[in-house]
C-alpha cells in the first residue's frame, strides 16, 4: 500500500534541492583581503594576509597581493579558516531521525543473535547530497563530514567516508570501517565484551583464509572478505567507537598484534591512557561535552579529556556524542568548550580541521589554508570556537554559496510582521493568494 508523504515534507525536501541548486557552478577568482588568517596548518594564524584564490584553489598567501581580475572581499582583520568538520555523522543519509524511511545509516538483518556481519555495507551509495540538512550545516562553515555505518546484529558496522558539502556525489576519501567495542556492542557480542575480541579474531582468520569458507562458524561473505581486505593489510582506518580506558588498551594492543590503523571515536577515559595512545600515533575524536557517567564505561569522564591528550602528544579531534547529524553546527561550540577546559586555541581548530582531515584520507587537499590546497574556505565575523560568531561567507572551490537554508528561509519569513496590506489579513503563516 502506497503512502502519501505529509505537505510539510513534500515542501521540505522540495526547498533542499533549490537550495542545494543554489551553488555556483563555475570557480573564480578571489582575493580575501587584510584577514586574520588561521591556516590551520604549519603557517599558524597569520594577521593582516591576503589569499588568492584562482581556478578553486589557493593561489597565494601573503599581504599586499596583487588582485588582478580576481573578486576582492575585503575581510577587515576578520578570521579565514578551513571549512570545518561536521564529526561523525549522518548527514545526507539521515534526512529525519524520527522517520525510519529517510534513514540509511543503520543495517538489520536479523536479530543481533543471528550475528549477520556484513562489513561490505556501505552508506556512500546512499548519500543525497540534496539532503535538507546539508545547507543548515554548510551556512554554519561545516565544508565536510565522516558518514557513520552501524549495524543491529555485528560489532561490525559497515563502511563510511568523508563527504564534502558542496554539492558531490562521490566521496572525497577512502572508505573508513565502523567497529562498536564495550558496552556499545555488547548486544551484539553475546552480552560480554570478552566475546568482543574473540569474534574480532575470529573474523580476521577467517578473511585472512585461516578458517574454511564451509565452517559452519564462517560468518563473512565473499564481498565481506574482499571488503575486510585493505583494513587489514593497513591500507584503510577502523573507526572504533569505545570509551572505557581498559577497552582501550585492549583495542591498542589488538590493532598492534594484528597490524591495523585505527581512530577513536568517544575515547571518555582516554586520558588514562594518552601516554600509550600517543605510543601508538592513535588519534582520538571526543565530545568535550562529556563530563558525567552516563553508563558505566564512562564513570571517568571529564571536560578536560581533550586538553589532557593532546598534551600527552595525542592527536585531538572531535566528534558529538548525540543527535550529530542535526547539530553538525554546533561542533565548533564544543572545540570551544575544550579550549575553555585547557586545550590551546590553535590544537582546538586543528581538531576541527586538519586532524580529521588527515585522519580520514583528504589532507592533501582540505583542512589547511595552503599554496595548492582546495580554496574550501570561511570567512567569520568573529572566533570562530565563540558561540557568539557566525560565517559571513563560506567558499567551496573558491565559489561563494549563497548562505540560505531551511531555517534562514523560516527565520526571514517570520521576522516580517504581518499586516493586512501584505497578508489579507491571515496570520503570517499564510502567504496572500
Amino acid at each position: 500500500m502506497s503512502r502519501r508523504l505529509p505537505r510539510a515534507m513534500t515542501r521540505l525536501l522540495v526547498v533542499g534541492a533549490l537550495l542545494a541548486a543554489t551553488l555556483p557552478v563555475a570557480a573564480q577568482s578571489v582575493l580575501i583581503r587584510g584577514a586574520t588568517v588561521h591556516t590551520a596548518g604549519a603557517q599558524g594564524s597569520l594577521q593582516n594576509t591576503d589569499v588568492l584564490v584562482r581556478n578553486g584553489r589557493v593561489a597565494a598567501i601573503g599581504t599586499g597581493l596583487s588582485a588582478g581580475d580576481a573578486q576582492v572581499v575585503e575581510a577587515n582583520g576578520r578570521p579565514l579558516t578551513p571549512t570545518l568538520f561536521g564529526g561523525v555523522t549522518g548527514i545526507g543519509i539521515e534526512e529525519v531521525s524520527g522517520e525510519s524511511g529517510t534513514r540509511d545509516d543503520r543495517l538489520s538483518l536479523g536479530e543481533a543473535s543471528d550475528m549477520a556481519v556484513r562489513p561490505e555495507f556501505d552508506v556512500t551509495l546512499a548519500f543525497n547530497p540534496d539532503s535538507i540538512v546539508i545547507p543548515v550545516a554548510r551556512v554554519e562553515g561545516i565544508g565536510f563530514t565522516l558518514i557513520s555505518a552501524g549495524s543491529a546484529s555485528s560489532i561490525i558496522g559497515g563502511q563510511g567516508a568523508v563527504m564534502r558539502l558542496d554539492g558531490s556525489v562521490d566521496p572525497a576519501g577512502p572508505k573508513v570501517l565502523y567497529l562498536s567495542l564495550g558496552a556499545d556492542g555488547a548486544e551484539q557480542s553475546g552480552s560480554s565484551r570478552a566475546a568482543q575480541w574473540m569474534l574480532l579474531d575470529q573474523l580476521i582468520d577467517e578473511a585472512r583464509g585461516r578458517l574454511p569458507a564451509d565452517s559452519h562458524v564462517a560468518a563473512l561473505t565473499p564481498a565481506g572478505k574482499r571488503a575486510l581486505a585493505p583494513y587489514l593489510d593497513g591500507r584503510g582506518t577502523i573507526v572504533v567507537g569505545v570509551n572505557r580506558a581498559a577497552d582501550i588498551r585492549q583495542l591498542l594492543r589488538w590493532s598492534k598484534r594484528h597490524g591495523l590503523r585505527i581512530a577513536i571515536r568517544g575515547g571518555a577515559e582516554g586520558w588514562r591512557v594518552a601516554s600509550d595512545l600517543a605510543a601508538a600515533n592513535v588519534p582520538v575524536f571526543v565530545d568535550p561535552l562529556v563530563n558525567l557517567p552516563s553508563d558505566f564505561d564512562q564513570i571517568g569522564a571529564t571536560m578536560e579529556n581533550a586538553a589532557r591528550l593532546q598534551a600527552a602528544g595525542v592527536r585531538v579531534g572531535f566528534a558529538q556524542a548525540g543527535d550529530a547529524s542535526h547539530n553538525a553546527r554546533k561542533l565548533r561550540q564544543l572545540a570551544g568548550n575544550a579550549v575553555a577546559h585547557g586545550l590551546p586555541w590553535e590544537a582546538g581548530l586543528a581538531g576541527l580541521t586538519r586532524v580529521p582531515a588527515e585522519t580520514f584520507g583528504v589532507g592533501g587537499s582540505i583542512g589547511t589554508i595552503a599554496v595548492g590546497r582546495t580554496a574550501d574556505l570561511v570567512l567569520w565575523s568573529g572566533d570562530p570556537l565563540d558561540v557568539t560568531s557566525t560565517a559571513d561567507q563560506v567558499w567551496f572551490d573558491g565559489r561563494a554559496i549563497e548562505m540560505r537554508s531551511r531555517q534562514t528561509e523560516l527565520r526571514d519569513r517570520y521576522l516580517r510582521p504581518a499586516t493586512p496590506a501584505t497578508e489579507g489579513g491571515l496570520p503570517r503563516a499564510y502567504r496572500k493568494r
